[in-house]
């Protein structure tokens, strides 16, 4: 005999509890759900007890699933994505095509926002959504139809296309006068900004300033840290200090004169990249144009 439908628990708690574990964030899955922090929350807190089973385990900054949450969430994720395809079929086309692009917080507060005003201007009929994260997402599972990928050139993902070089060179603020940030005089007057993650030590002064020829990676006149890389720029906007700027993200603001680069010596190439990613089985006119128009753009800045 079936299962009686008056037995099943909410269809809003299963969709919060999937969003959940899509995104292993509560933070997260409030903002896809659209929804504030403490109602996910509760919603997970009644479903679990519905169903008399911890669902997650809770630390200070990361959750897991449980036994129990992971055997429901293998089965609750496929069935609730095949109940949205059905639906989807059932509502009438959108009027206006919509294409999400996901990237990198720093690559769109710095090179995705400050170019979109054009395409919408040039492609008035085609919505853009953006989702800013820097957590790799699962196109397909998201339904996000493009993603800026920043990797290793050696570790691109398989299908992506790529758009420029990881460049780095110090940039300040014009006011601030620097031209020579690794001339020992100017270093030991300026603040630093630094990028604070370890992960990527070729983006942290210690590792310029070794290979500028200090041999210490001697600091400046301290340092300003932050953990998103908008937030350097926007210091160095600022005159808060000296930055290290990646070009490919920094250029307009180089061009427009609201940035000056700090040294004498070359730029500073990695072997990292920036990538498009385009989601499997996508193709629309709308996305194509999405797509031409970011290849385009990053030409131009190559």
């Amino acid at each position: 005999m079936p299962n009686r439908l008056i037995d099943l628990p909410p269809l809003d708690l299963l969709r919060t509890f999937v969003a959940v574990g899509r995104r292993m964030s509560i933070t997260l899955a409030a903002q896809d759900l659209c929804i504030v922090q403490s109602a996910v929350s509760r919603q997970v807190q009644a479903l679990e007890a519905a169903l008399g089973h911890r669902l997650f385990v809770r630390s200070y900054r990361s959750i897991e699933f449980t036994p129990e949450g992971r055997h429901l969430f293998r089965t609750a994720d496929p069935m609730l994505e095949q109940l949205g395809a059905a639906l989807a079929a059932l509502r009438p086309p959108a009027e206006r095509p919509c294409i999400t692009i996901t990237a990198t917080i720093g690559v769109t507060t710095l090179w995705l926002l400050p170019r979109l005003g054009a395409f919408q201007r040039g492609a008035p009929d085609i919505d853009v959504r953006v989702a800013a994260t820097n957590r790799v997402v699962d196109l397909e599972r998201d339904g996000m139809d493009l993603a800026v990928r920043f990797c290793p050139d050696a570790a691109a993902p398989a299908g992506a296309v790529r758009l420029f070089s990881e460049v780095l060179v110090p940039v300040a603020h014009p006011s601030l006068g620097v031209t020579a940030i690794e001339e020992p005089a100017q270093l030991r007057r300026q603040v630093l900004i630094d990028y604070d993650d370890s992960s990527r030590p070729w983006m942290q002064w210690k590792q310029w300033l070794r290979g500028a020829g200090h041999k210490t990676g001697a600091a400046g006149h301290g340092r300003l840290l932050f953990n998103q890389y908008d937030q350097v720029v926007q210091a160095a906007l600022a005159g808060q200090g000296v930055a290290l700027g990646r070009l490919a993200l920094i250029g307009n603001l180089l061009a427009e004169g609201q940035l000056a680069v700090a040294t004498r010596r070359p730029p500073v190439t990695t072997d990292h990249g920036y990538w498009l990613l385009e989601r499997r089985g996508a193709d629309s006119p709308a996305l194509a144009a999405v797509r031409d128009w970011i290849l385009a753009e990053a030409a131009a800045l190559e």
